[in-house]
C-alpha cells in the first residue's frame, strides 16, 4: 500500500493510540499472574495481537468482551511448544525468559525484521540459569528448554532494556527471593520504570531497585486477586501528531498521561526547546503553530523518538542535534541510514557524527516519492514532514504503521490532512 500525502493544515482532536510498550507488558503480567484480568483501552497493533496470540500460546484464554479484554490464566502451560512473535522485539526479548519458565522445550520464531534482530543474550544468559537455548548462531528461531532457576546473575543492558524486563518477570514469577540481578551499561532506564510499575499494578514480587544498577528481591509472593488494567495511551505514536500539531495547524492530543514512565513521554521537552506552541493540561496537550528553532536533545533512553524529532528537526531552522544514535541500528530497519536516505529525498540534509545525528531544517520539504523500509515509525515520520511540503509526497510501504498504529492515516485524515491510500 502507498500513502500519498499532500500539503495540509490540522485542526480538531484525535486521541493517541494505546501504549503496545504497557499492553505487552500488561499481557505478560496477566499470565504470570494467573486469574483473571480485564484490560482497558486495549492495543490493536500488530505487536499487540502478537503478545496476546504468545499468551494464548503459553495457556492463557483471551477473549474479547466489548471495549476490554479478558484474560484467564492458570499459569504457563504451552499448547504445542511453540510461540511466535511476529516482528515484535519486546515480545522476544520478554517472553523468551518467561518461556523458559517451562520445563518442556518452547521454540521462539518470528518473522521478517524480527529474524534479522541478535538475540546471543539469551546464549550467554539462560544457561547460568539452568536452561538449556540453541538458536540459529545467535538469531531466530530460539529453542529453550527450563526451567528457569533465579541466581545471582550479572548481563548487559546495553543493547535493549527489554531483555532486562523479561529476565525481570520471569524472576517475579519464580520464587527469586533473596537473588539480585546485576546490570551494567543500561539504556532506556525509563522502561524498567515501567515494567516495575506493571509487576506492582499486578500484585508481582517488584525486586529492589539499587539505581538501576542491581535488582534484589525480597520474600514477596504473588499477591492473590483478579485484576482490572487500564492501558495506557503511548507517547511514542502521541509524538507523531504532537509534532505534526507544531508543523501543521492547531490540534488538540489527548490519552497521554504527563505521569508516564514512558520514556517518549520526553518529546516534550524536545518540542519546547525547539519553541513549538503547547499549552499541557490535564488530559489534554493542545498544540499551535509557532516560529521554530533548532534545538539539541539526547534521545540514547528513547530511541523510538528519533523519526518524530527527525520530522520536527526538519522545519527548525539551522542545525538541530539528536544523541544517541548507536541506538538505532537494530530496529526495523536501521533508522539512521534510513532517516538519512529518505529525508534525504525531500531535500532534508541529515549528517551522522559517531553518536550524533545532525539535521539542517528550516528549507522547503520537497514533493518526492519515499519509502518507509517496512518501518512503522518511518512512514508515519514522513508523512508527517509531509503536511509541510511543496507537493504529494508518496510513500511506499505505507501499511508499516499496522505494527504500532493501524489507525495513523485515518486519523490525519479525520484531523484534516489529504491523505489518499492506494494498494501498490
Amino acid at each position: 500500500m502507498q500513502a500519498i500525502v499532500s500539503p495540509s493544515r490540522l485542526s480538531g482532536m484525535l486521541t493517541a493510540p494505546a501504549s503496545k510498550s504497557s499492553m505487552q507488558r500488561a499481557c505478560a503480567a496477566a499470565l504470570l499472574k494467573g486469574g483473571c484480568t480485564i484490560l482497558d483501552n486495549p492495543g490493536v497493533s500488530d505487536d499487540d495481537r502478537a503478545a496476546l496470540g504468545i499468551i494464548g500460546q503459553l495457556g492463557a484464554t483471551v477473549r474479547k468482551e466489548g471495549d476490554t479484554i479478558v484474560i484467564e490464566s492458570g499459569g504457563i502451560r504451552p499448547e504445542g511448544g511453540s510461540i511466535h512473535c511476529g516482528e515484535s522485539g519486546l515480545s522476544v526479548r520478554m517472553f523468551t525468559s518467561i518461556a523458559a519458565l517451562c520445563q518442556a522445550p518452547v521454540t521462539i520464531t518470528g518473522s521478517g525484521s524480527l529474524l534479522k534482530r541478535p538475540l546471543s543474550f539469551f546464549n550467554e544468559v539462560l544457561p547460568q540459569l539452568g536452561v538449556l537455548c540453541e538458536s540459529a548462531n545467535g538469531f531466530l528461531p530460539l529453542r529453550v528448554t527450563g526451567p528457569l532457576k533465579p541466581r545471582n546473575i550479572t548481563v548487559d543492558g546495553s543493547l535493549s532494556s527489554q531483555f532486562l524486563t523479561g529476565v525481570l518477570m520471569a524472576y517475579s514469577a519464580s520464587g527469586a527471593s533473596g537473588t539480585t540481578i546485576s546490570v551494567t551499561n543500561l539504556n532506556s532506564k525509563p522502561y524498567i520504570d515501567l515494567t516495575l510499575k506493571v509487576m506492582a499494578d499486578f500484585g508481582l514480587p517488584v525486586p529492589v531497585n539499587h539505581d538501576y544498577k542491581e535488582f534484589t528481591f525480597g520474600d514477596d509472593v504473588i499477591r492473590a486477586g483478579d485484576v482490572r488494567y487500564q492501558v495506557e495511551g503511548d507517547w511514542s505514536g502521541g509524538a507523531f501528531l504532537l509534532v505534526a500539531g507544531a508543523l501543521a495547524g492547531s490540534l488538540d492530543v489527548d490519552g497521554l498521561d504527563v505521569f508516564s514512565t514512558q520514556a517518549d513521554k520526553a518529546i516534550l521537552q524536545a518540542l519546547s526547546q525547539a519553541g513549538a506552541g503547547m499549552s499541557v493540561q490535564e488530559g489534554l496537550i493542545a498544540m499551535r503553530q509557532a516560529p521554530l528553532k533548532e534545538f539539541h536533545v539526547n534521545a540514547t533512553d528513547c530511541p523510538d523518538l528519533f523519526p518524530p524529532l527527525v520530522a520536527l528537526a526538519s522545519r527548525c531552522p539551522g542545525r538541530s542535534v539528536i544523541e544517541g544514535v548507536h541506538r538505532l541500528a537494530h530496529k526495523e530497519s536501521n533508522r539512521a541510514l534510513t532517516l538519512q536516505e529518505e529525508f534525504g529525498k525531500m531535500g532534508v540534509g541529515i549528517q551522522l557524527q559517531d553518536d550524533l545525528m545532525v539535521i539542517s531544517g528550516g528549507e522547503a520539504i520537497r514533493s518526492a516519492t519515499v519509502s518507509s523500509h517496512h518501518d512503522h515509525r518511518i512512514a508515519m515520520a514522513c508523512a508527517v514532514a509531509a503536511l509541510n511540503a511543496d507537493g504529494p509526497v508518496t510513500i511506499t510501504g505505507a501499511e508499516a504503521v499496522d505494527k504500532s498504529y493501524p489507525h495513523f492515516w485515518q486519523h490525519l485524515q479525520r484531523a484534516g490532512a489529504s491523505v489518499s491510500l492506494t494498494d501498490h
